[in-house]
């Protein structure tokens, strides 16, 4: 009988280690693996081509860049086109970007950000004959980086050039928000029919353009799209790069959908600090405990209220799960509207081209609440969904 007992403990012990042996696929299958990880998938289809690639500072596969991926494997990387912010993603919002060329590769760099939403030249487009895109969006309405890969769909289209399309997922992805654009507000902070927050990743959305016939003269882009693997609409996922540099984590990505529209008016949103998109405030702001000051930062070199003492609120301290799934909240900037009480002085015309309508405004002058505003685009967001349905890669 003495026997018995250790022989059960090895075989439960072996029985553990088979356990965990047969868990461990499942484990690494439940990881989401971006497209461009997918190497087997693409690299075929870049043989003997011309490429050109269209990133910025989050285009890593683990702790290397796309492009140096690409060049050690002796493929022929012409040009780099980089979007606002420059391709290694350390400009201010909005601020001149040149071309250039990357001092680690050597590559030309294209830019398609000078303070406006650019298209390629006819010269740059001759340069190449497949195109890359590999960028981490996040899935606004008003983020610029979709809106520069419409661009190059239309000058592919044009000029008869394959796009690729290395998707990855939208940490934004698990819900739809906010009022259509109305198309006389179409700037570079809103360049398609999509409400503020479409939940869709580069990949759908590509699809869509062409499916909805969105690109200028009925032009239709000649895409391909390696989709993630183990991802749906309700996946969380953490992006591993910040996608921008006022956007430095989870929680601003999450708050990004309700604090924007701060951009137009006098409110300090954090740009300057260590919480931008994740504070609100303004020095004649009454009433509030929390204060900071915007100084001039790398990303950040000339901030609303810059080197002024503000009063306002502190949202860095919500959980990265509440915020997920608060989806727009607009009483941060009813707030801030009622206490500054500054009438027709706190907006510019700029709010409309960020929330896309010329309703939002009205409701909040006229009093009305969070809820009340929020409501009136339910039917938008129902529409959407249904129209994008066609064009959905993943579950969702």
């Amino acid at each position: 009988m003495k026997g018995i007992r250790p022989l059960r403990i090895r075989q439960r012990l072996w029985l553990a280690l088979l356990l965990l042996c047969v868990g461990l696929p499942g484990a690494a299958q439940s990881r989401v693996i971006p497209g461009d990880e997918q190497t087997e998938r693409y690299f075929p289809l870049l043989e003997g081509k011309r490429i050109a690639i269209f990133s910025n500072h989050t285009g890593m596969i683990g702790d290397k860049h796309l492009l140096d991926l690409l060049l050690e494997n002796k493929f022929n990387v012409v040009a780099i086109f980089s979007p606002e912010h420059g391709f290694r993603g350390n400009a201010d919002a909005g601020e001149h970007v040149s071309s250039s060329t990357d001092p680690q590769t050597g590559v030309p760099i294209l830019s398609l950000y000078d303070g406006k939403l650019g298209k390629p030249s006819a010269a740059s487009m001759s340069k190449f004959d497949l195109l890359i895109v590999d960028i981490q969006d996040v899935g606004l309405r008003f983020y610029t980086y979709y809106a520069s890969m419409c661009r190059l769909m239309d000058a592919c289209a044009e000029h008869g050039k394959q796009m690729l399309i290395l998707d990855r997922p939208n940490p934004n992805g698990h819900y739809v928000d906010g009022p259509l654009l109305d198309m006389r507000y179409k700037s570079a902070v809103g360049w398609l029919p999509l409400p503020v927050v479409h939940g869709m990743t580069l990949g759908e959305l590509a699809r869509m353009v062409n499916g909805e016939g969105w690109l200028p003269e009925g032009r239709t882009c000649d895409i391909t799209v390696i989709p993630c693997r183990n991802y749906t609409h309700q996946t969380p996922y953490r992006l591993p790069v910040p996608p921008s540099p006022n956007l430095p984590n989870m929680k601003a990505v999450y708050l990004y959908a309700s604090l924007c529209y701060f951009e137009a008016t006098p409110v300090s949103l954090g740009r300057g600090t260590s919480l931008p998109f994740q504070v609100y405030g303004h020095p004649e702001m009454t009433g509030y405990r929390y204060s900071f000051t915007p100084h001039s930062l790398p990303g950040a070199k000339n901030p609303p209220q810059k080197d002024k003492l503000c009063h306002g609120v502190d949202l860095s301290q919500l959980s990265e799960e509440e915020l997920r799934h608060k989806g727009i909240d607009l009483s941060y900037l009813i707030d801030a509207y009622r206490n500054l009480n500054l009438g027709d002085r706190f907006f510019t015309s700029f709010f409309e081209k960020l929330m896309g309508v010329a309703y939002v405004r009205k409701m909040i002058e006229d009093g009305r609440s969070a809820e009340e505003i929020e409501a009136t685009w339910a039917d938008d967001v129902a529409r959407f969904k249904q129209q994008r349905k066609p064009y959905l890669l993943y579950a969702e």
